[in-house]
């Protein structure tokens, strides 16, 4: 159906996903620096930070080959969380997000030749009060320490501790994996 693309992501999540849609992909780590201007929305930053992912895979060349890159970051009462570094960031950011709802924004950039396409997609979740006893159990049974905001939906935290979410619940899991799909069929159709 499509064509072999080039992930620029280690992430699990990203290539269950891709594995799902049936789009068959090679994995290419980028290394890219995570850093940002300071003025970028929340929106801006994430799709900023997909782009140089694709930007250190083709580092100054041009692909036959699409090539996607990702960024997820979660924003909750104007705070922006990314990976927790350590336990105590973990448990800090759950903690935060107890009882409160939150965005999960993921920048999306595919490149293909001179062509890119960048978009975004955000989730609200909502989560139940968590009581610390729950946050601890999940931070030291799960080490959430890849995963924006200290958790993963599809964990036992996603299972127990949210209450509800509006909109795409594979964009919480890092790719709104629909609108890749999409926006893949759009490329290579005006790639023939």
């Amino acid at each position: 159906m499509f064509s072999k693309i080039i992930l620029a992501s280690q992430s699990p999540r990203r290539q269950q996903l891709l594995t799902w849609a049936e789009i068959p992909f090679d994995v290419k780590v980028s290394n890219s620096d995570e850093t940002f201007p300071p003025q970028l929305e929340p929106a801006e930053i994430a799709m900023y930070i997909a782009e140089n992912k694709v930007k250190a895979v083709l580092d100054g060349e041009f692909s036959d080959v699409a090539v996607l890159g990702a960024d997820t970051l979660v924003v909750c009462n104007d705070l922006i969380f990314g990976k927790p570094s350590n336990e105590v960031e973990a448990i800090k950011m759950l903690t935060l997000l107890s009882g409160n709802s939150h965005e999960v924004i993921t920048g999306v950039c595919i490149k293909k030749g001179t062509d890119t396409l960048l978009f975004y997609d955000v989730t609200k979740v909502h989560f139940h009060q968590l009581k610390p006893s729950q946050i601890s159990f999940y931070v030291h049974t799960y080490k959430p320490y890849d995963k924006a905001g200290g958790y993963a939906i599809q964990e036992w935290i996603g299972v127990v501790g949210i209450k509800s979410i509006e909109g795409d619940f594979y964009n919480v899991m890092g790719l709104p994996v629909s609108r890749v799909v999409q926006a893949l069929k759009r490329m290579e159709g005006k790639m023939k």
